[in-house]
């Protein structure tokens, strides 16, 4: 195991490669887990990835980020159904909609082929564009030679696997922690074809025994990792908590203001969305929601106000006439996002029925939890069954408008019944907090790397010196 000394004289700490699929920005999961693992003594480099022109990199509290550029268009479609859709729809063969339909039949032949052929290995031609994901980050790890690696959801997972072997064949004993964020036979597909999840099913069968440790996002999904892989070990659960630190402005003053960012004063009601929106969010209920709720205002928080998806939400709010009670208005650093939503008088999760929809908290769950807002959800089972054991909000069917309004009404009508939920001895929300989920994995870490867990200590202790 190699150790480097900190360049300030501090003690040598244990090296940690975080991976995940994405520019880091926009996860809040992966950018507390790789903080947090940083702050308690572990030497954390973060890799990640987006279609940039060129490398990106910067700090995340003691947390090295780095984000590599992936180049070209999107890998993944294997060149003959490239093909077909050229000779069927480019050159007027087909009409587009009996083009699909043609190409599903090859397609699910394909899987099927494959399968037999292959078995969990017919990914490398059902998926070939998982391979750029190695080409691009194995590199980067087979550098930084760690002594554990953090894959972080499915697709870094057969990358930081093989990354793991390769630095055993030279002789070095490296440590694999697959973080499952999903439950992905419930993933809706990423792409419109019949090979995606076949082919990431079968990536992720190959390689979860080759994991030293699993963590993931809910006892629920505990429990179907279990079923699924026949894991000898129960997955340690991370729950998707906020950090409850203020992390304020660099200058010291206030963070932003949500109800100024809307320009509605402190008797205005405001419901608040925080979050990616996509048609399975549900937020289209809300909106149609609006008219039956004179005077309340929606404040959704999105990282891309311009999107298509966004546009057409705000296109039917326009419709309906309620646009001007509809505010988009633009992310926060996640360590500010808890006092931000808290200027709401209600926090929305209208998410539709789908597999991973019924079995996580999800990190608005809690994110609304610690800002104090009384919660209206949809039925979805976790959520709904946790909202009622809690009282801290209203479960109405999800899709249903009626029953959406008759759910905020009655949160507006009584905000302190169920903002109670959060106080006194009974309170769920200690246990919600990020904080108790970064002991959890640095606990993990160090029944992983026993030899080296004094180093972390050690770092730990002379940074918390330094800062006095």
């Amino acid at each position: 195991m190699r150790l480097d000394a900190d360049p300030a004289g501090q003690a040598p700490r244990a090296r940690v490669v975080m991976l995940v699929d994405n520019g880091v920005e926009g996860d809040s999961r992966v950018q507390k887990a790789a903080r947090s693992a940083a702050d308690a003594g572990w030497d954390v480099t973060l890799l990640g990835c987006a279609r940039i022109d060129e490398e990106r990199s910067w700090q995340l509290g003691r947390a090295r980020v780095r984000v590599l550029p992936m180049g070209g268009a999107p890998a993944g479609t294997p060149s003959g159904i490239r093909g077909l859709r050229h000779r069927l729809v480019i050159r007027g063969g087909l009409p587009l909609s009996m083009a699909r339909l043609a190409r599903r039949p090859i397609e699910h032949a394909q899987v099927r082929f494959w399968r037999v052929v292959q078995g969990d290995r017919a990914w490398r031609r059902l998926e070939p564009g998982l391979w750029g994901y190695e080409r691009l980050l194995g590199p980067a790890i087979d550098e930084l030679r760690p002594d554990l690696i953090h894959a972080h959801d499915f697709r870094m997972l057969g990358v930081g696997v093989r990354a793991a072997q390769r630095a055993r064949a030279d002789g070095r004993r490296v440590s694999l922690v697959w973080d499952a964020h999903e439950w992905l036979p419930g993933a809706r597909p990423r792409r419109d074809n019949a090979r995606w999840l076949p082919a990431h099913l079968a990536y992720v069968r190959e390689y979860v025994p080759h994991a030293d440790a699993v963590v993931t996002v809910s006892e629920t999904l505990a429990d179907l990792l279990v079923r699924d892989h026949a894991l000898t070990e129960r997955p340690t659960v991370l729950l998707n908590a906020p950090v409850t630190a203020d992390e304020r402005p660099a200058d010291g003053g206030p963070g932003p203001d949500l109800r100024q960012l809307c320009g509605v004063d402190r008797r205005t009601p405001l419901l608040v969305y925080s979050g990616a929106l996509a048609a399975q969010r549900g937020v289209d209920t809300v909106i149609a929601a609006l008219p039956r709720l004179p005077g309340v205002h929606l404040a959704l928080v999105v990282g891309d106000p311009a999107a298509a998806y966004v546009r057409e939400l705000v296109a039917g709010a326009g419709r309906l006439g309620v646009a001007d009670r509809v505010h988009l208005v633009p992310y926060v650093p996640h360590g500010q996002l808890v006092e931000f939503l808290s200027a709401a008088d209600v926090g929305l999760i209208p998410i539709h029925h789908w597999p991973n929809h019924e079995i996580a908290l999800i990190t608005k769950f809690f994110e609304y939890s610690h800002a104090r807002l009384p919660i209206v959800v949809s039925d979805v089972k976790t959520m709904a069954e946790t909202v009622r054991a809690t009282g801290q909000g209203e479960v109405f069917r999800a899709r249903d408008t009626a029953d959406l309004v008759r759910a905020v009404r009655a949160v507006l009508a009584d905000p302190r019944r169920y903002q109670a939920a959060y106080e006194g001895p009974d309170s769920p929300l200690p246990g919600w907090t990020w904080e108790a989920q970064a002991d959890r994995l640095d606990a993990l870490y160090r029944r992983l790397l026993p030899a080296l867990a004094g180093h972390a200590d050690d770092d730990q202790e002379t940074a918390e010196v330094n800062a006095r």
